[in-house]
């Protein structure tokens, strides 16, 4: 549990930063303005938790993402009756190549930095492929309410960032929460013990895929078609992991903390939005919170063969 304390406590700071540089921050109204452009990465941080958790990688998701709303304007056209069969063939899509990608990593013994670098350039490539570069057709009303709509003064991304945080904690929590950690940490011990290794991994991917749908969904309510929409959310997803204290290699870390990594990048971004810093510079800053989470993870908590992991 010490080890998640420093991210909530950065994540407090900022928010504090936030709130001086705008007072109108702390207003119910604001607040859950900014959980609600939060919760698109918190949501996929969730997904890329499983997949580090287990001593993998997903780099797939930000291309993923992008195919799966322009797959859904497409699809959708503006036809009101055909948004929750498109819903529910977005959410099959990004387990599908979960599926693939775990499948390749575990069974063909190809290193999931490679099977995912792999997938992305297949997805951006087709992306591009169907749409020219200029996506076609449009998102209807009703799947757009998912980013932008609110039930009364709560925004449904807010609700559906609180049923995924729900279910990830329940998860973690569980019989595969413990398997996961375990293959994670030690993968050959973790198979003597009876661990089902393989399909633990797979599952791993699978529902990083399934953020990857999630977040799509939102992302698509909220900003709209672009064929730009997932780029560079991997690259977001992986930082926030790490930044909340997640072991690269697997075997330790927590999932509520891997998520207050989301927000406190989040509110990082927001803070430079806020003094006039040019977004360029969000890339510098990722870069360097990584190297520096990352860093310190590695001279202040060495890798033990035997080690206590946190789950939620």
């Amino acid at each position: 549990m010490k080890r998640n304390l420093p991210i909530f406590g950065v994540l407090a700071v900022l928010l504090v930063a936030i709130a001086i540089a705008n007072p109108s921050f702390l207003e119910p109204d604001g607040f859950l303005a900014f959980v609600k452009r939060a919760a698109p990465l918190a949501i996929l941080a969730a997904g890329q938790y499983f997949v580090i958790v287990s001593g993998e990688f997903d780099l797939s998701v930000g291309s993923l993402v992008t195919a799966e709303v322009v797959i859904a304007a497409r699809l959708i056209d503006g036809d009101p009756g055909a948004t929750w069969p498109v819903v529910l063939l977005l959410l099959a899509f990004g387990a599908l190549i979960g599926l693939l990608n775990g499948l390749v990593t575990t069974v063909l013994k190809v290193p999931s930095f490679i099977v995912t670098l792999g997938m992305l350039l297949i997805l951006s490539g087709a992306v591009f492929l169907w749409t020219d570069g200029s996506p076609r057709g449009a998102l209807s009303e009703e799947f757009r309410q998912a980013g932008r709509g609110s039930v009364g003064p709560v925004p449904w991304s807010v609700l559906v960032l609180a049923v995924a945080m729900a279910a990830v904690i329940a998860l973690m929590r569980s019989d595969f929460g413990r398997t996961l950690l375990a293959a994670g940490d030690n993968p050959t011990a973790a198979r003597l013990s009876g661990v089902r290794v393989l399909r633990v991994k797979t599952a791993a991917f699978v529902l990083s895929g399934l953020s990857a749908a999630v977040c799509a969904v939102l992302l698509g309510g909220f900003a709209g078609v672009s064929a730009q929409v997932g780029e560079g959310l991997e690259f977001q997803a992986i930082t926030a992991v790490v930044l909340g204290g997640v072991v690269l290699g697997g075997g330790r870390g927590s999932a509520v903390a891997a998520i207050a990594g989301a927000f406190t990048l989040q509110s990082l971004f927001t803070l430079l939005n806020l003094h006039g810093i040019s977004g360029a510079l969000e890339y510098t800053v990722q870069g360097l919170i990584l190297i520096i989470a990352v860093a310190l993870g590695s001279v202040q908590f060495p890798r033990r063969v035997k080690s206590a992991s946190t789950t939620a």
